[in-house]
């Protein structure tokens, strides 16, 4: 699950993306998973690792990628369990990780497959992984995405409007604030058997949230920093570590451009997957 980001048409959406029972990839967007958790009725968020039953639509003619969906009908949503990481937990994550698809462990390949739209969401193992990168995103980008937080946070006071995703949603709280955008964004620079190094963004919700929560502890933004490099290098060098990568739309249409970014990090203790393949 993605980090919230503005959008025009639902205020605020993130991207979302997991297994069928089959284990075959499935991207679901738009989501206004904030949105959804205020309803008056139902609640209709779900977490990472869970479980959910969705009607869903594949609409080529706004996104051709052959995993994306969107919510067809949001009232067909329904929780289900979580899995989480005690008792038999890594062994289930992993099995949906690997059930029917490739981990693939060579960058160049993925690049191609995604080019040829094969794939859009993929496994990957890094064979080595150097370092995470810390990079502050440019006043000019950071002015413009507080103007337009503004502007949305202006219509959705005055509108207090339902979500154009749904016509049958409930009307939303009247102090919700749009997800804050944090002045850093932060990369994994590894290696895979083509033997290039490359530095791809780390999307996941997480990250941005273990920034914030150290900002909010009072630490200065340079310890915040320096502490998501660290627990993301101990994750590297102590676990063993996959990659969830998803290419950006745009980015996928456009000739030599490298159309992912790291979507999720999944990182069963060193060692086990192997040992998890055997036993489950």
């Amino acid at each position: 699950m993605t980090y919230p980001t503005l959008s025009e048409s639902y205020y605020e959406t993130v991207c979302t993306a997991g297994f069928r029972e089959d284990g075959s990839w499935v991207r679901i967007f738009p989501v206004p998973h904030r949105l959804m958790r205020l309803q008056e009725e139902k609640s209709y968020a779900y977490s990472k690792w869970q479980w959910i039953e969705v009607d869903l639509v594949h609409r080529p003619e706004r996104d051709d990628r052959p995993e994306s969906f969107r919510i067809k009908n949001i009232d067909t949503l329904k929780l289900g369990t979580k899995i989480g990481t005690k008792a038999n937990g890594w062994n289930n994550r992993w099995h949906y990780v690997k059930k029917n698809k490739t981990i693939y462990t060579n960058m160049s390949d993925l690049i191609q497959l995604a080019k040829d739209n094969k794939l859009s969401l993929a496994v990957l193992k890094p064979n080595q992984i150097e370092s995470v990168v810390c990079e502050k995103y440019s006043e000019e980008d950071l002015t413009k995405h507080q103007k337009k937080l503004s502007e949305l946070q202006a219509k959705y006071n005055a509108e207090q409007t339902q979500l154009s995703l749904w016509d049958d949603v409930n009307h939303l709280s009247e102090h919700f604030k749009f997800a804050e955008k944090i002045p850093y964004k932060f990369s994994y620079k590894f290696r895979t058997d083509d033997g290039k190094w490359r530095t791809l963004m780390i999307e996941d919700w997480e990250i941005v949230e273990l920034y914030r929560n150290c900002i909010n502890g009072g630490d200065s933004e340079q310890v915040a920093c320096q502490k998501v490099r660290d627990k993301y290098m101990k994750i590297a060098e102590e676990c063993d570590i996959f990659l969830f990568l998803g290419t950006v739309y745009k980015w996928q249409k456009m000739n030599g451009t490298n159309p992912f970014v790291i979507i999720g990090v999944f990182y069963p203790p060193k060692g086990t997957s192997q040992q998890l393949s055997l036993d489950f």
